[in-house]
């Protein structure tokens, strides 16, 4: 199969191509710098140059392959509507392209969750006007075009992606514990983060593209709940600094943008994904994988971009 993967340097994407060749596929890597596309070429998989605002580069590569995977995000935290609008559009692009072809579409969310205290399922759908809210309305997009003829499945993970090389969340709170001398967690620190292991994640990304039914929702999440007292814990341990609790109504001032999710509590099940495609993680858990010190041998430099951003969560 010939695979239109948007994102294809990114994170998660760079795991999902790797995924797809190691398992006999051709890869295209959407590719918007001469960087990118070096990286794409490196991996052994052909470059289409374009990205999420060049709606012709969408379209011209998914009509081109024989499936694709969407995985590429605007992570702009001072505008969040306004990545989440970029991604519905491009996903509306991916759509028309794929459109009366019966063509897979897997596009990548985040989990969602219905009220607080509550697991969330594949079935949940999150308040309206709740964090997180306009990246579910790029899942509606998506699975509109089910009647159109499009194969869609959705693909949802959780705020940690984790593994070797990770810029995101749990990177971003080792610089601010760096940076402040104290690794903090918001009240009792029993709230949860579901995570998932990065190239768990690519696996599940390859079997939506294989065999997932029209208008599915997957759940990407290998733990069900982490409580953020014990990921404090293990940095505060591995960067000698203390542990120390804050009020959640100080989370966003100590922080920055990515308290209002420490804070909250988020578990989320991936039981019926695992049931329906077979998927099971083994690579390790977050806690363990912190625990290897790989997060703490040098700060990815867009992790400390991100991080010193969060001061200031409006610019």
């Amino acid at each position: 199969m010939r695979v239109f993967v948007t994102g294809a340097t990114g994170w998660v994407g760079s795991a999902v191509v790797r995924e797809l060749l190691d398992a006999g596929h051709q890869v295209l890597g959407l590719a918007r710098s001469d960087e990118a596309a070096a990286a794409v070429k490196a991996a052994g998989a052909e470059v289409h140059r374009g990205d999420l605002n060049d709606l012709d580069s969408l379209r011209t590569g998914a009509a081109a392959s024989d499936g694709v995977i969407h995985t590429a995000y605007d992570h702009a935290f001072s505008d969040y509507a306004a990545a989440a609008a970029l991604d519905r559009q491009a996903i509306g692009a991916l759509g028309e392209a794929l459109a009366g072809s019966n063509r897979p579409l897997i596009i990548t969310e985040a989990v969602q969750r219905n009220a607080p205290g509550q697991v969330g399922i594949e079935d949940s759908v999150p308040p309206s006007g709740s964090f997180g809210y306009p990246r579910f309305e790029s899942e509606e997009a998506a699975v509109s075009f089910v009647e159109r003829g499009v194969r869609v499945a959705v693909v949802r993970f959780p705020p940690t992606v984790h593994g070797r090389g990770d810029h995101g969340f749990a990177s971003i709170l080792i610089n601010i514990a760096r940076t402040k001398g104290v690794s903090a967690y918001p009240g009792d620190g029993s709230n949860r983060w579901p995570a998932v292991h990065r190239l768990d994640a690519a696996h599940l990304h390859c079997l939506a593209l294989q065999s997932a039914p029209a208008a599915a929702r997957l759940n990407g999440v290998a733990e069900e709940g982490v409580p953020v007292r014990e990921i404090a814990e293990v940095i505060g341990r591995h960067l000698n600094v203390p542990v120390t609790s804050i009020s959640p109504e100080k989370a966003t001032e100590h922080f920055g943008f990515i308290g209002i999710l420490f804070a909250q509590d988020l578990p989320a099940s991936s039981a019926k994904t695992q049931k329906l495609l077979g998927w099971h993680p083994v690579q390790p858990g977050l806690i363990q994988d912190l625990d290897k010190g790989h997060y703490f041998d040098r700060l990815p430099e867009r992790s400390a971009r991100m991080a010193n951003s969060a001061w200031n969560p409006n610019r």
